[in-house]
Formats: structure tokens, sequence, C-alpha cells
């Protein structure tokens, strides 16, 4: 049983694989057209049987009727002994009756007096239905090579005269029958055309809209939010049709909606970025040109005291507090850079990549190297360079604090219509989802948000034990809103800690 069911589920399942794959107008022609061809097969079937009994009954009673007639008739005939006229009557019988086959008159002892076969009487036909001294009438049903023969015995003169016998065959009857059932058959195909036709039309009225639907929705799946389908009718389709019109303004309201809210957001990081440039410009100036001189002029002053003084103590003091004050200098010189490198703005992206690798390997012993590609065609918009000349310095920080690297590489690659970099290093690499994830690395969503502020792509690769790659993406003709925001944006300095 529990077989059964698994293979009855089995053909079910594969049946509705192939009817599921259709459309709703082949589904619908096709539940029409069979239930025409089941009805009219169903109708040729119980009139073809209904037929069958009724051609019957009358056939057995045309026999019986024939019989009677011609045992009536010959009566008078085998009284007088009159075989000729005998032979002459069982002559017109068949000829005056279609359905007759034979016919023959049989004595009270079973001998043929006369009969209809000209080549001589079969032997076995008078025992196929006997009769003599009976009373009444008897049909039975003879299988020959032509079919059936209803062969009809009526007594003669209450089978004192003997008998009459009458075989009617079945030819003419299949011949209607096979007419009548040739004639439903047309008529089923035709009436299974039309109501294919038929079908076919309302098919089509009640998919349109449908179809309207669909390809409304693939419109709307794309982001067309415009899209509105009309209402063809009061039905539960002109209802679907009204909730998706419903649905696409909703839609297209949440979505200007949104879309104002990143335009606000875009314009408040931009206004935070730019202060920040502008605050990192300005303590930069101030750290080289205040701060700088007061070191400078503190250096000489302590070159000139070790000059003039005699004490030797003095002298060594001096030395040691210019050796600080040079360190010092140093060091402000380096922060100035990493605030707002002047060379970025001088010389263009390239030059300060260069400039910032190599400070970079001597200050933390990692091998970097850069390849720039394309640069030959001229300088970048300047808030393209300024995001590239921050996200790179941001990955390397990341590097020298994190990730224990020993190699690092650049690629910079300029295209006419984008520019790509690719700052990948062979450290200890991280669970990108979950660092991406985590709402504490500021590094690495500046970083994003930097790139997605141009309209661009950024991505990390990176698991434990095999490096870090960051794959950045930003087109060089950006969106009109795009291009108002990156006119402004000035990158921040590095943030500190990885991501």
């Amino acid at each position: 049983m529990n077989g059964l069911r698994l293979r009855l589920a089995d053909w079910g399942a594969r049946f509705w694989a192939v009817a599921g794959a259709v459309s709703i107008r082949t589904k619908i022609l096709g539940i029409v057209l069979s239930l025409m061809v089941i009805l009219g097969l169903g109708v040729t079937l119980q009139v073809r049987i209904l037929l069958v009994q009724i051609l019957e009954d009358r056939l057995q009673q045309q026999s019986v009727s024939i019989a009677r007639d011609l045992a009536a008739r010959s009566t008078d005939l085998l009284l007088i002994n009159d075989l000729y006229s005998l032979h002459q009557l069982l002559m017109d019988t068949l000829a005056n009756n279609e359905d007759v086959r034979y016919a023959f008159i049989l004595d009270p002892q079973g001998q043929v007096v006369a009969h209809t076969f000209g080549e001589g009487f079969p032997a076995q036909l008078a025992q196929a239905n006997p009769c003599v001294g009976c009373d009444r009438q008897r049909t039975v049903a003879l299988k020959t090579d032509e079919g059936l023969i209803w062969d009809t015995a009526v007594p003669i003169f209450e089978g004192r005269a003997g008998v009459a016998r009458v075989g009617l065959s079945e030819q003419r009857l299949r011949e209607t029958l096979a007419a009548v059932t040739t004639q439903l058959l047309v008529t089923t195909m035709a009436v299974a055309a039309v109501g294919v036709l038929a079908g076919g039309f309302l098919t089509w009225i009640l998919t349109r809209p449908i179809l309207a639907l669909v390809e409304a929705t693939q419109a709307v799946a794309q982001g067309d939010l415009s899209q509105r389908v009309r209402r063809w009718a009061d039905d539960e389709i002109g209802e679907l049709a009204e909730a998706f019109n419903e649905m696409t303004e909703q839609l297209a309201a949440a979505e200007q909606t949104r879309r104002e809210r990143d335009r606000l957001r875009a314009q408040l990081l931009e206004k935070v970025i730019s202060a920040q440039e502008e605050e990192r410009k300005r303590i930069a100036r101030e750290l080289h040109d205040e701060t700088g001189q007061a070191l400078t002029s503190l250096l000489v002053g302590l070159r000139g005291l070790q000059e003039h003084c005699q004490s030797e103590e003095v002298v060594r003091r001096a030395e040691s507090l210019r050796k600080v004050a040079a360190q010092t200098l140093e060091s402000v010189h380096n922060l100035a850079l990493e605030l707002r490198p002047s060379v970025l703005d001088d010389l263009g992206l390239q030059a300060a990549l260069e400039r910032y690798m190599a400070d970079f390997r001597r200050r933390h012993g990692v091998a970097v190297d850069l390849v720039a590609r394309g640069f030959d065609r001229g300088r970048l918009p300047p808030p393209v360079e300024t995001a590239l000349y921050r996200i790179v310095q941001e990955g390397l920080t990341n590097v020298a604090r994190h990730a224990r690297a020993s190699t690092a590489s650049v690629l910079i690659e300029r295209w006419p219509d984008r520019v790509r970099a690719i700052i990948e290093d062979d450290g200890l690499g991280f669970e990108a989802e979950r660092i991406l994830s985590s709402t504490q690395r500021l590094g690495l969503y500046g970083m994003q948000e930097r790139v997605e502020l141009l309209g661009g792509s950024f991505t990390i690769e990176s698991r434990p034990g095999i490096g870090t790659s960051i794959f950045v993406e930003i087109p060089l003709k950006a969106p009109a809103q795009g291009q108002q925001q990156a006119a402004s944006v000035a990158q921040s300095a590095p943030e500190g800690g990885r991501g």
C-alpha cells in the first residue's frame, strides 16, 4: 500500500512538473478540449449502446413478423401440396425484405419442403433452431461468416403442418450504427473546434490582463516604479490590478523617501568630510608655518648657544635639547604631511603615493610596491585623487597596525571611464563579513563611505591566514548628484584601527 502511494505521488509530481510548465492559456484550452472530447465520446458511446438495443429489438420483432406472415400464407399451400407456389412465396419474401437472408419450410418430420438456397440447402441449418413439434415461435442468434443472423422459427397450423424459418442479417444494423457513430464523431470534432476557438478567445480575454500584470511586475523588479496596469473588468483580476497599482504607488513613495534620506545623509556626510578636511588643512598649515618655524628657531638658537658657550655641561645639554627639537620638528613635519600632503595638490596622486610609500617602508619595515597605469593621460579629478590617497593610506595603516604582513602591494589603473585600485597584503587576514558588520570598524566603514559618495564600489576579500585584498572602483563620469557631492568632497586622514 505504501509503495502504491509512493508511485501515485511520484506520477502526480511528474504530471504536475509537465502541466505546471505550460502557460495558463494552454491549460484552459487543454481543459476545454478535454471536456469536449470526453463529452463527445461519452455521448457517442451511450447513443451507440442505446441504438444497438433498439435496432436489435426491432430486428427481432421484424424477424418474428415476417416469419408469422410466411407461416400464415404457406398453410393452404402445404395442405394442397403446391410446392411451386410455396417456393415462389419464399422467393417473394426474400425479395421484398432487404434484411431477410434466407427462408425455408420444414414438414412435421423436420424435412425441408422448400427453401431459398439455390445451390443446395445447408444440412446443419435445420438443426440450428429446432422447432419441430413446438407450439410457439422461437428466435435465436446464429453466428456466421457474415455476422449474426437472427433465425426465427414459427409453427404452421400449430406445428401440425410444419415450421416456417426466416433468417434476418444484422448487416444493415451495423451499417446504420457505423453511420450514426461517424456522424456523432464528426459533430464532436466540430463542436470541439468551435469550443477551442471560443475557449481561445475567452482565454485571451482572461490572460491579457494577467500578462500585462506580469510585464509590469518584471518592470517593477528592474526598478521602474512608474508602471501602472489598466483595470480591464470589475472582477478578481481587476481588483488585483488595483492592488498592484496601489502597491507600486506606495513603493514609489517609499523609494522617493529613501532617496531623499540618502541625499540628506550624503549632504551631511559631505559637509562633515569637508569640515574635517578644512580643519586638517588649517592644522597642517599652522604646524608647518608656526610650530615648524618655532622649532626651527629653537634649533638655530641651540646651535648658537653651543657655539658661544664655554661650559661643556651646557654644550652637552644644548646638543641633547637640539636632538629632541630636531625629532619633534620631523614628527611635526610628518604629521602635517599626513594631515594634508602638499605634493598631492602639486604633483598628483602617483607622486604623492610614491612619496608616502617610501616613508611607509622606512618607518614600518614592510616591503610595499606601487604599480600605477594609465596616468599618462593626465591627472584625475581632485576629489577622486584625494579619495584614493586616503583609501590607500588607511589600507596601509591597517596593514602596519594589524596584519603583521611582510609584503604589500598597491595597483592603481586608470581607464577612460573609471579608475580601479587594489590593495593586497600577505598578513593574518580576518573574517570580512563579521568585521564589516561590526559598528566599531570605523576605518573600513569610512573607506566605503568615501567610495560610495563618488558613486563607486568597495569590496573586501579576506580570510584568516591568507591575507587581505581591497578592491575599489570609482567611475570618472559620475551621476549628477555624485558630481555635485564629489566636487567639494575632501577626504580625511586615516583614523586608525583595522576597519
